[in-house]
């Protein structure tokens, strides 16, 4: 089996040392009206730019642009789609960190793209593939509500970020992104979703040309709904492994018609994962996958450790995958 290492999404803004805390510095100047719009812009690119390097030193066969722009994963696009306004701060999942939530008072419309512009940028940076990632429909219809007094459901706003999402897609291909990732974490936590998520998936499908889209799922065990997983119209799955105690058994007992990425390194844990134990889940999923190749990669982003560590992280995927070949031989 090939094995891939991707980046999962995305990176640490700040380090540890006095350089790498720009971005904080030039964020604090911006909101003090010290620093200009292009100041701001300037310091993201710069920070996205070592992020790209980060990967790529790190042997990384794909990478993305460590969503450093992203104040978090819901109102980044939310925030950028006509009929929204952003309002306070919630928890994003059983993490430590919070989103703006979305609150949805007409018509969800996308008026400018969300997130080419840095595919763009980041793919002029870097000589491996760039992934670009965009949150799903089903997780930002379930973190966001309706205006009061606004008449609306759930199916509406999955519909309406639908075709927003839908059309930044389709703007992703033909600025020649090869690989799509949408982030559904919500499905693991609702399952009762999946026919919003079928019909929503059905949508980007259409929209992806010749780009592979790759379903991520994250902060909860997939293995229950593994199967159903299987039906859903994406030419690639991305697990996390970190909440699935069984995760490595149902692949190994079920196989896999579509190509996965497996989240087998924790992103939230500083730890190192023993590269012995690792390869050896491996071996076991290898056995049974329908594709010759599949992705090695985080459960999920690396913005929950520090830099340093990330990095680490970074270089253990590859010595993870030094371990997995030298025992399939």
């Amino acid at each position: 089996m090939e094995l891939i290492l991707a980046h999962h999404s995305s990176f640490p803004r700040i380090g540890d040392g006095a350089d790498q805390q720009i971005l904080r510095r030039t964020i604090a100047q911006w909101e003090k009206g010290e620093k200009t719009d292009e100041d701001l812009r300037a310091a993201e690119e710069r920070v996205m730019e070592w992020a790209l390097a980060d990967q790529i030193e790190a042997g990384l066969d794909v990478v993305t642009d460590g969503q450093i722009r992203w104040y978090d994963p819901i109102s980044h696009l939310a925030g950028k789609l006509r009929g929204i306004r952003i309002n306070g701060l919630l928890r994003f999942f059983d993490t430590n960190t919070y989103f703006r939530q979305p609150v949805v008072h007409g018509p969800i419309e996308r008026a400018e793209t969300m997130v080419v512009g840095d595919f763009e940028f980041a793919k002029a940076k870097s000589s491996r593939p760039v992934k670009p990632v965009l949150t799903g429909p089903v997780t930002l219809a379930r973190h966001s509500i309706f205006k009061d007094g606004q008449v609306g459901g759930f199916e509406q706003l999955v519909d309406g970020y639908t075709r927003a999402l839908a059309s930044e897609v389709e703007a992703l291909a033909a600025a020649g992104a090869r690989l799509i990732q949408i982030d559904e974490p919500s499905l693991v936590k609702h399952p009762g979703d999946l026919p919003q998520a079928e019909r929503s998936l059905k949508a980007l499908s259409a929209a992806k040309g010749g780009s592979q889209l790759i379903l991520a799922l994250y902060f909860g065990d997939a293995a229950p709904i593994y199967e159903r997983l299987q039906a859903l119209p994406v030419d690639a799955l991305a697990l996390d492994f970190t909440y699935s105690p069984n995760l490595v058994e149902t692949i190994a007992a079920q196989g896999s018609a579509k190509q996965l990425a497996l989240g087998l390194v924790d992103g939230r844990n500083t730890r190192l994962e023993d590269t012995r134990t690792v390869a050896r889940q491996l071996e076991k999923i290898a056995h049974r996958l329908g594709s010759a190749r599949a992705w090695l990669s985080s459960s999920c982003g690396f913005e929950y450790l520090p830099r340093d560590r990330a990095k680490l992280k970074l270089r253990h995927l590859e010595a993870i995958r030094q371990e997995f070949l030298g025992s399939a031989r």
